[in-house]
């Protein structure tokens, strides 16, 4: 697991929101990484700010966006931080946001996220999603809700490889989950969600069967899964009140997971599939973020560019 250098922070100039530098200052100091603030501004920020000025401050000009980062900057630097601020102007904003990943030496990415209706998910391109498919380091999308003193990270695993993730995609979603929660004197907590094999049979089966599942057999289940997921979580030496099996589907289980265990932090894993490149690239992890009480950590394995390619 190679340190985190550098933490790239991307910077909404038409929000007020600053969560994203806040969380990413804090990790910037845990982690002794520079913090890298970057804007891109596109038209539409344009005309957005535009409006906003008219609206707020009619009688005064526009201030320019390199003095206003430089005062986002500024008391970072104060506290002891590298920051370094950039400013670019390009459309798409989700294009030039992925060549400014790719093109730099960073670690981690940051950036705000918002509530997006249904209409925005299915028709128009949207900025988180397109960064969630090709974004090839880990990418964490925060809320506005602070984290708490110790933080709780969740790692949320498939042990049983359904999909035809590759394994490898566990052990990176819980080194980097490990990484953030050691660096914010956190903990760690373990998550599988699954349906049982034969509530799925009979789900759908035509017609519908209504099948007494006999107690034993969904136990015997449940203790291949956990056996499962310990075999994973081994290695990192997890008391055993932190390692969860949930039954359930992934957004409803994670959700309630996330709340009663008071989870700051939900990591989860993104795959490249050959031949579909980038049609279900994050898929589950788009469903989540919706609903999430949670900020979310999005994990891609080593080889994620070279198989967005293929």
């Amino acid at each position: 697991m190679n340190p985190i250098q550098n933490i790239l922070v991307i910077v909404d100039p038409t929000s007020k929101q600053r969560s994203a530098v806040a969380k990413g200052a804090l990790l910037a100091k845990q982690l002794s990484a520079r913090l890298d603030l970057f804007i891109c501004d596109t038209q539409a920020a344009r005309n957005t700010r535009f409006a906003q000025h008219m609206k707020e401050s009619p009688q005064k000009p526009l201030q320019p966006l390199g003095p206003w980062l430089e005062s986002i900057a500024a008391p970072l630097r104060d506290r002891g931080l590298d920051v370094t601020t950039e400013i670019l102007s390009a459309d798409p904003l989700h294009t030039a946001l992925l060549e400014r990943v790719k093109h730099t030496c960073a670690g981690l990415v940051i950036k705000d996220t918002h509530h997006h209706t249904i209409a925005q998910r299915s028709f128009l391109t949207n900025t988180d999603w397109e960064l969630i498919r090709g974004c090839p380091v880990p990418l964490l999308l925060v809320k506005p809700t602070p984290w708490s003193a110790h933080p709780r990270l969740g790692a949320a695993l498939d042990p049983g490889h359904a999909d035809d993730k590759p394994r490898l995609l566990d052990h990176c979603i819980l080194d980097e989950a490990t990484r953030l929660a050691q660096a914010l004197g956190g903990e760690l907590h373990a998550i599988h969600t699954y349906i049982p094999a034969a509530m799925i049979a009979s789900a759908v089966a035509v017609p519908a069967l209504v099948i007494d599942i006999p107690p034993e057999t969904l136990e015997a289940e449940r203790k291949a899964k956990l056996d499962d997921l310990t075999a994973v979580t081994s290695e990192y030496r997890l008391p055993a009140q932190q390692v969860h099996l949930e039954v359930g589907g992934v957004t409803e289980a994670l959700c309630r997971v996330a709340q009663e265990y008071e989870i700051d932090i939900m990591a989860m894993g993104a795959i490249s599939r050959r031949g579909l490149k980038r049609l279900l690239i994050g898929s589950t992890a788009e469903l989540v973020l919706e609903q999430l009480p949670c900020d979310l950590l999005v994990v891609k394995t080593p080889n994620f560019a070279e198989l967005l390619v293929l």
